[in-house]
């Protein structure tokens, strides 16, 4: 692949296929412009159904498409990938260590010690760990610390965030990498890649949701204080949308989807009324006149509902008082007028659309959609991984930012 310094994220959604390459130049750190987009490619997404692989050799060719594509684009041949699992087929628990400190302060050999102990849960059957994120410490009673290395202490206690993932489903999706040409990296589940392309530290600190309305479900990852605190999937998204125009102007799945990118609009009150639009007829050839009204009522509906289980999930938690930064929309069924003005009715909340580019050069415009934002994300967790295991400025330039997301395997 060139060498350590590249890195890929490959995101395999339901409908699409998505490739990016990138390269952190020596003296990278997060958010200050010095990781380079080199190239990008996608596909159309054969095989798998509501982010489950239903056909091995059709997810390969999508994924070898995909990945030839940022090859050429690039000017490089990929050898391995950062790959995204769906939330869909992951569960989430939570888990506690507790040690004794072995000298009069913390060291990191402690740090390691309550987090085996904490990941010594019992995996169930036909589950394995996907992450293991430390969420906060306890210090001899006291609470609420996020870095207790150097600090006096007899006791040390850790709160971990276990995410399990459907053993069936990651063999499926390393199976088809591998056929495809490429070898697994990392699986990263998608929304945390995501959160890395999109979110910035502070709003991490002060509390934000961001919400993917992805092809087959809606994902939501909430942040507070720099930590993840929930993360969980509802099974509708942007194909729901479209199933409902399909079934309320009796049209085919492919002109619903030219009609929602086209004529589509999230709130019917920011369609002219007297507007029309053509679409097929009932009879094979034949055409006919709707009000583009109509279509804008069938995806606010829709839509209101999705944000709606997102924000009832949210306060299940009790976490929608401490949205500090508000919330943030991706994915690709977020690319619709009034979409931001809906979802601040819904959520009560500021919101804002998240788009990929943050502390990035070089091929940025491509990558400025909704599509590539998790395989953005996923490359950069790869960069990060990577130069957080080495020494030295950029070292500790990623350690700073990855403190929230350090993975215990």
């Amino acid at each position: 692949m060139g060498g350590a310094r590249y890195r890929v994220g490959l995101d395999v959604g339901s409908t699409t296929t998505s490739a990016v390459i990138l390269e952190p130049t020596a003296n990278w750190e997060p958010n200050h412009g010095s990781a380079r987009v080199l190239g990008m490619g996608s596909a159309r997404t054969e095989g798998v159904r509501r982010d489950a692989i239903a056909n091995i050799e059709a997810t390969t060719a999508s994924i070898r498409d995909s990945v030839r594509e940022a090859e050429l684009t690039a000017g490089l041949e990929v050898d391995a990938v950062v790959v995204g699992f769906p939330a869909a087929h992951i569960q989430t628990q939570r888990s506690t260590g507790v040690v004794a400190v072995r000298s009069e302060e913390v060291k990191k050999e402690d740090i390691s010690r309550v987090h085996e102990v904490a990941r010594a849960v019992v995996i169930p059957q036909g589950r394995e760990l996907l992450h293991a994120i430390p969420q906060d410490y306890v210090v001899d009673g006291n609470g609420g610390i996020q870095l207790p290395v150097g600090m006096a202490a007899t006791r040390l206690e850790t709160d971990l965030f276990i995410v399990t993932a459907a053993t069936s489903a990651s063999r499926n999706l390393r199976k088809a990498v591998d056929r495809a040409g490429c070898r697994v990296e990392d699986l990263v589940l998608q929304p945390l890649g995501s959160n890395i392309a999109l979110l910035g530290q502070a709003e991490r600190e002060a509390g934000v949701a961001l919400v993917e309305v992805r092809d087959a479900g809606t994902d939501v990852s909430v942040f507070r204080d720099g930590k993840i605190r929930q993360l969980t999937s509802i099974p509708w998204g942007e194909m729901a949308v479209a199933n409902d125009i399909v079934k309320g102007l009796g049209v085919s799945m492919e002109e619903a989807g030219q009609l929602k990118e086209r004529y589509g609009a999230a709130r019917t009150a920011d369609v002219d009324p007297d507007e029309e639009i053509e679409i097929s007829g009932p009879v094979s050839g034949s055409r006919r006149r709707i009000s583009r009204e109509l279509l804008a009522h069938i995806i606010e509906q829709r839509m209101d509902e999705v944000l709606g289980l997102v924000y009832e999930r949210i306060e299940d938690e009790q976490l929608h008082e401490q949205l500090g930064a508000g919330v943030v929309l991706s994915g690709s069924g977020t690319a619709l007028p009034g979409i931001s003005t809906l979802a601040q009715h819904v959520f009560g909340a500021p919101v804002r659309l998240g788009t990929p580019g943050i502390g990035l050069t070089g091929m940025v415009k491509p990558v400025q959609d909704p599509r590539f934002a998790t395989a953005v994300g996923l490359a950069l967790y790869g960069a990060m991984r990577g130069n957080g295991r080495s020494g030295g400025t950029v070292g500790r330039a990623c350690g700073r930012l990855t403190a929230w997301f350090k993975d215990f395997f």
